[in-house]
């Protein structure tokens, strides 16, 4: 078979494996300068989300002690921001103070919260990515001093 019919079927077999390695390493080497890029944005975000966060149960603990007279102590917690708590100031309560309930932090564990705190009338942080007090970059405590 020799004429214009077998020049198309040799022509339109494919690639070789050799193309098909060159076009893997460019994936790769496109894949290594990326990836990091956007992990390391990943993580600056999760850090925003905590601040946010902070910053919106500061905002509904404020609110909460106009309307009680003091904050909502240790043992109550950040859940008298949603459910009235029993005791003296139950009457004064006039929450919910928080739309829905108190999400974990971005890395999926409880806000910790004190009053009276050690840097202020209460305090409030996530202990970031490690879950360890301290830290630097993403495993940075996020706090509301």
């Amino acid at each position: 078979m020799s004429g214009p019919q077998s020049r198309v079927q040799r022509t339109a077999r494919g690639f070789t494996l050799l193309e098909l390695l060159v076009v893997m390493v460019i994936i790769g080497l496109l894949a290594s300068i990326v990836a990091p890029q956007y992990f390391s944005q990943l993580g600056k975000s999760n850090s925003k989300v905590a601040k946010a966060q902070i910053e919106a149960f500061s905002q509904a603990l404020d609110q909460y002690r106009l309307d009680v007279g003091q904050y909502p102590t240790t043992e109550q917690g950040l859940v008298a921001l949603r459910a009235m708590p029993a005791g003296a100031w139950a009457g004064k309560w006039q929450g919910p103070y928080l739309k829905r309930d108190i999400p974990a932090d971005p890395w999926g564990r409880a806000y910790l919260y004190q009053a009276p705190g050690q840097h202020g009338d209460f305090d409030l942080s996530s202990t970031g990515s490690d879950g360890q007090p301290g830290g630097q970059g993403e495993a940075a405590d996020v706090t509301s001093w």
